[in-house]
């Protein structure tokens, strides 16, 4: 059928075991120009030739470039799976062949650690002064720079702040304005009702109840008048 079979142990080899992500034993994988496939159907031999017979495998989605064996993901996590390995067959060396106790494999691998963690960080410092150089090793100039630039920075923003300062003290000084001249028209406009209430005769200073009962006597003598006067034309 021109198909070729591989069986891999995953004790012997981690790093596969890690960049196919195995759980479970045996995992079957089905592969074509560079594509894998999980295979999850049943494992007996007809299956097997009908899947491939029959492409069978065209309806099974392939597994995503993000997880498949040659991305960077699953590089890195085959070279964890490797470390894993190494560190156990190094417990083992020591354990066994030179006869440290566990507890002195321990030790001797959590020192590792440290030394390993020192040397990280000094690698890191390193690769911050050469981004970010220190005073003693910036060239000549380049702090008064940076200097000048901040005190630029400094006076722009000082002359805004004391132009928003201007602007709002001369708004305050258009409000106290607008303020005096509505006293100064309320002020005028008292005057002005006082001699109009100084001009007024006394019958308009009369409160209105006397006012208006003076009204009705006014009328009733009127109608009293009135009343001879339409007799005699009667008669």
């Amino acid at each position: 059928m021109g198909v070729n079979i591989a069986k891999v142990d995953v004790t012997e080899e981690p790093g596969l075991s890690g960049r196919f992500i195995i759980t479970a034993l045996p995992t079957i994988y089905h592969c074509k120009d560079g594509v894998f496939r999980r295979y999850q159907g049943a494992r007996t031999k007809d299956d097997f030739l009908s899947f491939v017979d029959e492409k069978k495998w065209q309806d099974i989605e392939p597994v995503s470039s993000w997880f498949g064996p040659s991305s960077f993901l699953m590089n890195t996590m085959s070279a964890l799976f490797k470390l894993s390995m190494f560190i156990r067959h190094c417990h083992n060396y020591i354990t066994e062949q030179i006869g440290i106790p566990v507890w002195g494999s321990y030790a001797i691998f959590a020192l590792a650690t440290l030394f390993s963690g020192l040397v990280l960080g000094l690698i890191l410092v390193f690769i911050a002064d050469c981004v970010f150089p220190s005073r003693r090793f910036a060239p000549p100039g380049h702090y008064q720079k940076k200097q000048a630039l901040e005190q630029a920075r400094l006076i722009k923003r000082l002359e805004d702040e004391q132009e928003a300062d201007g602007e709002e003290e001369d708004e305050d000084e258009c409000e106290e304005e607008r303020g005096r001249e509505v006293w100064r028209k309320n002020h005028h406009g008292g005057h002005q009702e006082v001699e109009d209430w100084e001009g007024q005769s006394q019958e308009d200073l009369l409160p209105r109840r006397e006012r208006l009962e003076a009204e009705e006597e006014s009328s009733h003598e009127a109608l009293r008048r009135r009343m001879p006067a339409a007799q005699e034309e009667d008669t």
